[in-house]
């Protein structure tokens, strides 16, 4: 990556500030809280001003571009900016589990997993600490940091703040949760989902393009949009790969997840009490040869 640009022409430096600025009446993600965050008032994310993290840690777990041989340097961010009532990791992002750190703690953390030998940062749920992480990187790259950066966060990003990681994300890895708002507002509390993450993932793939490997199949930078196939067809696969083929193109990598389980309220929650089925994953999977989405990965 070359951080060294930003960070000599200060064009990071200018980023942090007008991404600081924001959080005085906080408008980082689409829900425009409005909340002084310099001052430690709480929006839907449920944090404040300095970043909070559950763990930092070498992770094998994902795609295998990111994972690779080696495992990715994954960074689980607290709060979140959607309130998913079936959420695998909801003491992290929906009871803020975690330890408040500061940039600098934060900046230590991304280069200790470098000297690991990681093949990248992988910030988990990173759209509500955005200034923070710019923050971090400008104390590491002077002190060597040079790891590609993975943005993997729910895809409801608003445009004009993904644009302040124009050049510095190198692998954007967004869900694509719903096609319909009145579901994505019952089970993730996330007005206008569909057109919000819709506009997201395009500016996403603006920025870095189609996914690139390198020689050894790792991922250089791209995006790779993951979609979990919910009970009863309520993320709307169809239309979203659908959407997917005739809006960024066929060559699109998707991630088709099949590991949806009843977590946090979901027992509670009409229409997600159980697992997917063999046949309504099989469906769903079918959807990719409909549309030619033949870049990516299917779940045994």
């Amino acid at each position: 990556m070359r951080y060294e640009v930003f960070y000599q022409s200060g064009e990071l430096l200018q980023r942090i500030r007008e991404a600081y600025r924001r959080l005085a009446a906080c408008d980082l993600c689409p829900h425009d809280c409005g909340v002084d965050r310099i001052k430690g008032e709480l929006g839907v994310c449920g944090v404040g001003l300095k970043p909070r993290i559950a763990s930092a840690n070498v992770h094998t777990g994902e795609e295998p571009p990111i994972s690779g041989t080696k495992g990715s340097g994954t960074i689980f961010l607290s709060g979140c900016s959607l309130k998913c009532a079936f959420c695998q990791n909801f003491p992290i992002s929906q009871f803020g589990n975690g330890e408040e750190i500061t940039p600098g703690g934060l900046a230590e953390r991304m280069l200790r997993l470098q000297r690991q030998r990681v093949h990248n940062i992988n910030f988990v749920t990173p759209t509500h600490f955005l200034p923070q992480i710019l923050a971090a990187l400008w104390l590491a790259i002077p002190q060597g940091f040079r790891l590609p950066i993975v943005w993997n966060s729910s895809g409801y990003e608003k445009v004009d703040a993904l644009r302040l990681l124009n050049g510095v994300v190198a692998v954007y890895l967004p869900d694509m949760k719903y096609s319909d708002d009145a579901v994505a507002e019952r089970l993730s509390a996330a007005p206008g989902y569909r057109a919000i993450n819709r506009l997201a993932v395009t500016e996403m793939l603006r920025q870095v393009g189609h996914l690139r490997l390198d020689e050894e199949g790792l991922a250089i930078n791209g995006l790779i949009v993951r979609h979990l196939v919910l009970p009863d067809g309520l993320a709307g696969t169809r239309d979203t790969l659908g959407w997917i083929a005739g809006n960024l193109g066929t060559e699109t990598a998707i991630s088709l997840m099949r590991q949806y389980f009843p977590a946090h309220r979901a027992m509670e929650t009409a229409g997600i009490e159980r697992k997917i089925t063999a046949e309504e994953y099989d469906e769903a999977a079918g959807y990719l040869d409909e549309f030619d989405l033949e870049n990516g990965w299917v779940q045994d």
